[in-house]
């Protein structure tokens, strides 16, 4: 059983500058949900620590207050260390699952996760390095695996419509209530089934929600304004507004507590950023 993981950063992080000089790489949206949220989906069981770069080490556990940061729990008999810029699935899960006990998993020579039990998790425990490597799992049986890993701030953008699809498939519940919100007269839901809105939000009289080419995932109190038009795959995320006649194009994902209007096309906006004014935003990652 695993009962610890560490979500780990490496020298990666270096490529993915300017978007993660203040944040970890796992805290960078893709689809619904961050790199983190979607590990600790899968691994809700376990205790889950957060290694970083000694200089956001105070930031990240003000931020994580009932999280590990920079340390393993002491009493952990099998740890899974995760890389921070990989994107898990499923198919993922199962192999870190089922592995063999003292295993490196890499990627065109790149270390993706390890599993790691006994004296080589001893070492751990008494000091992780700053940035972990390949080479801190030396001796470690080798399995070769091709996972999703992040090496630069596009490929966020291109996986970004094929992740809300999988993430709405992962956290919402088909067979329950799909449209908590107030849904205003004269709003049109197209592919009803693929659409969740969830509690206090408002989707105002004139817009249209097209989910025929990909589900649409509205978080708590947001405030869809007249006559906008969104299309899926997209998410929006509580608390934020979208303004009138605005145009939100596929492959779009809107954190919380943001303004968004004119033209948005296949981008990423994290949480508390606004770009509220027509004109056109496509193929970008904005920072918090």
């Amino acid at each position: 059983m695993i009962d610890s993981v560490v979500i780990f950063e490496d020298e990666g992080y270096k490529n993915l500058l300017p978007l993660v000089y203040l944040r970890p790489t796992y805290d960078l949206l893709c689809g619904v949900l961050t790199i983190k949220e979607k590990i600790e989906k899968y691994f809700h069981h376990s205790v889950i620590s957060l290694h970083t770069r000694k200089y956001l080490a105070n930031l990240v556990e003000k931020d994580n207050p009932t999280y590990l940061v920079n340390k393993i729990k002491n009493d952990s008999k099998t740890c899974l260390f995760i890389n921070g810029r990989v994107i898990v699935d499923e198919s993922f899960v199962n192999l870190l699952n089922t592995c063999d006990d003292n295993t490196i998993i890499l990627f065109n020579d790149e270390i993706i996760a390890a599993k790691v039990i006994g004296d080589k998790l001893n070492l751990f425990k008494n000091e992780l390095p700053e940035l972990l490597s390949k080479s801190h799992f030396s001796n470690l049986n080798i399995l070769e695996y091709e996972a999703t890993i992040v090496k630069y701030p596009w490929d966020l953008i291109n996986g970004n419509g094929t992740e809300i699809q999988k993430d709405f498939n992962l956290i919402v519940d088909k067979k329950s209530e799909m449209i908590l919100g107030n849904i205003y007269e004269n709003v049109s839901l197209i592919n009803k089934e693929n659409i969740f809105i969830d509690s206090n939000s408002k989707i105002k009289p004139g817009v249209v929600l097209d989910a025929e080419l990909g589900p649409i995932y509205i978080g708590k109190n947001v405030n869809i304004m007249s006559n906008s038009v969104i299309e899926g795959p997209c998410y929006i995320g509580d608390n934020s507004t979208i303004k009138i006649g605005a145009k939100i194009y596929e492959n779009t994902s809107i954190g919380q507590v943001c303004k968004v209007g004119g033209e948005v096309e296949e981008s990423i906006i994290h949480s508390y950023s606004n770009k509220q004014h027509d004109g056109f935003l496509g193929h970008a990652y904005l920072g918090q």
